[in-house]
Protein backbone atom coordinates (compact mmCIF):
# COMPACT_ATOMS: atom_id res chain seq x y z
CA UNK A 1 0.00 0.00 0.00
CA UNK A 2 0.98 3.42 -1.04
CA UNK A 3 1.04 6.31 1.36
CA UNK A 4 -1.48 7.84 -0.90
CA UNK A 5 -3.44 4.90 -0.69
CA UNK A 6 -3.63 5.32 2.70
CA UNK A 7 -4.32 8.54 2.65
CA UNK A 8 -7.14 7.97 0.52
CA UNK A 9 -8.32 5.00 3.18
CA UNK A 10 -8.29 7.61 5.79
CA UNK A 11 -10.17 10.28 4.24
CA UNK A 12 -13.04 7.41 3.52
CA UNK A 13 -12.96 6.68 7.34
CA UNK A 14 -13.19 9.99 8.15
CA UNK A 15 -15.88 10.61 5.66
CA UNK A 16 -17.82 7.43 7.18
CA UNK A 17 -17.49 9.16 10.25
CA UNK A 18 -14.92 7.97 12.36
CA UNK A 19 -12.23 10.87 12.79
CA UNK A 20 -12.94 9.87 16.32
CA UNK A 21 -11.15 6.49 16.17
CA UNK A 22 -8.28 8.20 14.59
CA UNK A 23 -7.95 11.01 16.97
CA UNK A 24 -8.06 8.35 19.54
CA UNK A 25 -5.56 6.04 17.75
CA UNK A 26 -3.10 9.05 17.52
CA UNK A 27 -3.31 10.07 20.90
CA UNK A 28 -4.07 7.11 22.67
CA UNK A 29 -1.64 7.10 26.20
CA UNK A 30 -0.68 4.70 29.22
CA UNK A 31 -3.81 4.49 31.59
CA UNK A 32 -3.82 6.68 34.30
CA UNK A 33 -5.95 4.53 37.06
CA UNK A 34 -6.85 0.89 37.71
CA UNK A 35 -10.27 1.58 36.58
CA UNK A 36 -8.99 3.17 32.84
CA UNK A 37 -6.47 -0.24 32.71
CA UNK A 38 -9.10 -2.30 33.65
CA UNK A 39 -11.68 -0.91 31.24
CA UNK A 40 -9.81 -1.41 28.32
CA UNK A 41 -8.69 -4.60 29.20
CA UNK A 42 -12.18 -5.48 29.13
CA UNK A 43 -13.21 -3.97 26.34
CA UNK A 44 -10.83 -5.86 24.16
CA UNK A 45 -12.11 -9.09 26.12
CA UNK A 46 -15.52 -8.16 25.43
CA UNK A 47 -14.56 -7.72 21.33
CA UNK A 48 -12.50 -10.59 20.86
CA UNK A 49 -14.37 -13.06 18.29
CA UNK A 50 -17.76 -10.49 17.94
CA UNK A 51 -17.68 -7.22 15.92
CA UNK A 52 -17.33 -4.16 17.41
CA UNK A 53 -20.56 -3.10 17.01
CA UNK A 54 -21.86 -5.82 18.84
CA UNK A 55 -19.62 -5.27 21.41
CA UNK A 56 -20.56 -2.02 22.26
CA UNK A 57 -23.93 -3.17 23.13
CA UNK A 58 -23.22 -5.81 25.20
CA UNK A 59 -20.45 -3.22 26.77
CA UNK A 60 -23.47 -1.08 28.59
CA UNK A 61 -24.68 -4.07 30.28
CA UNK A 62 -21.05 -5.05 31.60
CA UNK A 63 -20.32 -1.72 33.00
CA UNK A 64 -23.59 -1.31 34.32
CA UNK A 65 -23.25 -4.65 36.15
CA UNK A 66 -19.38 -3.99 37.72
CA UNK A 67 -20.25 -0.75 38.63
CA UNK A 68 -23.46 -1.91 40.97
CA UNK A 69 -20.85 -4.51 42.28
CA UNK A 70 -22.06 -7.48 40.67
CA UNK A 71 -20.70 -10.34 38.55
CA UNK A 72 -20.53 -10.38 34.74
CA UNK A 73 -20.77 -14.38 35.23
CA UNK A 74 -24.73 -15.30 35.04
CA UNK A 75 -25.43 -11.63 34.94
CA UNK A 76 -24.67 -10.67 31.24
CA UNK A 77 -22.35 -13.31 29.92
CA UNK A 78 -23.36 -16.68 31.14
CA UNK A 79 -20.96 -18.88 32.46
CA UNK A 80 -18.68 -18.28 29.81
CA UNK A 81 -14.94 -17.98 30.46
CA UNK A 82 -15.16 -14.51 29.01
CA UNK A 83 -17.05 -13.89 32.23
CA UNK A 84 -14.69 -15.31 34.26
CA UNK A 85 -12.15 -13.42 33.06
CA UNK A 86 -13.77 -10.11 32.97
CA UNK A 87 -14.66 -10.56 36.36
CA UNK A 88 -11.33 -11.63 37.42
CA UNK A 89 -9.67 -8.39 35.68
CA UNK A 90 -12.17 -6.06 37.40
CA UNK A 91 -11.21 -7.81 40.81
CA UNK A 92 -8.04 -7.56 40.35
CA UNK A 93 -7.49 -4.16 38.78
CA UNK A 94 -5.01 -2.73 41.59
CA UNK A 95 -2.70 -5.65 40.66
CA UNK A 96 -3.04 -5.82 37.32
CA UNK A 97 -2.55 -2.21 37.17
CA UNK A 98 1.13 -1.56 39.12
CA UNK A 99 2.03 -4.73 37.68
CA UNK A 100 1.73 -3.08 33.89
CA UNK A 101 3.20 -0.11 34.87
CA UNK A 102 6.29 -2.28 36.15
CA UNK A 103 6.43 -4.63 32.90
CA UNK A 104 9.07 -3.90 30.44
CA UNK A 105 7.83 -5.74 27.80
CA UNK A 106 3.83 -4.48 27.65
CA UNK A 107 2.88 -6.77 24.96
CA UNK A 108 4.35 -9.85 26.62
CA UNK A 109 2.28 -8.57 29.90
CA UNK A 110 -1.01 -8.34 28.08
CA UNK A 111 -0.52 -11.99 26.86
CA UNK A 112 -0.75 -13.00 30.72
CA UNK A 113 -3.85 -11.63 31.30
CA UNK A 114 -7.47 -14.18 31.07
CA UNK A 115 -8.64 -14.29 28.01
CA UNK A 116 -5.90 -12.92 26.18
CA UNK A 117 -4.50 -14.66 23.29
CA UNK A 118 -1.48 -14.05 20.99
CA UNK A 119 -3.35 -11.82 18.78
CA UNK A 120 -5.45 -9.72 21.36
CA UNK A 121 -2.44 -9.43 23.54
CA UNK A 122 -1.61 -6.24 20.62
CA UNK A 123 -5.22 -4.90 20.94
CA UNK A 124 -4.51 -4.83 24.73
CA UNK A 125 -1.45 -3.07 24.39
CA UNK A 126 -2.28 -0.71 21.69
CA UNK A 127 -5.09 0.12 23.38
CA UNK A 128 -2.97 0.65 26.59
CA UNK A 129 -0.44 3.04 24.93
CA UNK A 130 1.98 0.42 23.26
CA UNK A 131 2.19 2.04 19.37
CA UNK A 132 2.23 -1.08 17.49
CA UNK A 133 -0.28 -2.74 15.20
CA UNK A 134 -2.91 -5.92 15.74
CA UNK A 135 -2.27 -8.69 13.69
CA UNK A 136 -6.30 -9.51 13.60
CA UNK A 137 -7.76 -11.24 10.44
CA UNK A 138 -8.37 -7.83 8.20
CA UNK A 139 -4.48 -6.74 9.08
CA UNK A 140 -3.24 -9.87 7.86
CA UNK A 141 -4.92 -10.23 4.65
CA UNK A 142 -4.29 -6.71 3.57
CA UNK A 143 -0.30 -7.09 4.53
CA UNK A 144 -0.42 -10.23 2.75
CA UNK A 145 -1.66 -8.70 -0.17
CA UNK A 146 1.26 -6.54 -0.07
CA UNK A 147 3.49 -8.97 0.79
CA UNK A 148 4.26 -7.70 3.75
CA UNK A 149 3.77 -8.38 7.89
CA UNK A 150 0.89 -6.17 9.71
CA UNK A 151 3.83 -4.70 11.74
CA UNK A 152 5.86 -3.78 8.75
CA UNK A 153 2.75 -2.26 6.84
CA UNK A 154 1.70 0.07 9.70
CA UNK A 155 5.29 1.20 10.68
CA UNK A 156 6.17 1.56 7.02
CA UNK A 157 2.95 4.02 6.81
CA UNK A 158 3.37 5.34 9.86
CA UNK A 159 6.96 6.48 8.79
CA UNK A 160 6.02 7.76 5.40
CA UNK A 161 2.63 10.23 6.56
CA UNK A 162 3.64 10.98 10.61
CA UNK A 163 0.81 8.84 11.86
CA UNK A 164 1.72 6.52 14.33
CA UNK A 165 1.39 2.43 14.07
CA UNK A 166 -1.80 2.64 16.05
CA UNK A 167 -3.19 5.17 14.12
CA UNK A 168 -2.58 3.05 10.63
CA UNK A 169 -3.74 -0.24 12.03
CA UNK A 170 -7.34 2.01 12.82
CA UNK A 171 -7.74 2.96 9.72
CA UNK A 172 -6.79 -0.13 7.92
CA UNK A 173 -9.00 -1.95 9.96
CA UNK A 174 -11.88 0.44 10.10
CA UNK A 175 -11.85 0.59 6.40
CA UNK A 176 -12.24 -3.21 6.28
CA UNK A 177 -14.91 -3.42 9.03
CA UNK A 178 -17.06 -0.68 7.22
CA UNK A 179 -16.45 -2.32 4.03
CA UNK A 180 -14.25 0.28 2.42
CA UNK A 181 -11.73 -2.45 2.00
CA UNK A 182 -12.78 -6.16 1.13
CA UNK A 183 -10.16 -8.25 2.90
CA UNK A 184 -12.20 -11.23 1.74
CA UNK A 185 -11.24 -10.38 -1.52
CA UNK A 186 -7.82 -9.92 -0.90
CA UNK A 187 -6.92 -13.92 0.21
CA UNK A 188 -5.20 -15.87 -1.60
Amino acid sequence: MTPSQYRELRAAVIEAGYEHDIDWAQTVKAPATPADFAREVIWVILCSGMKEQVARIIQSRVWATITAGNPVKGNVLGKSGKAVAIDTIWRDRYELFVAFQMASDKVEFAHSLPWVGNVTKWHVAKNLGVDCAKPDIHLERVASHYQTTPEALCADLAAATGDRIATVDVVIWRACNLGIVNSNALKD
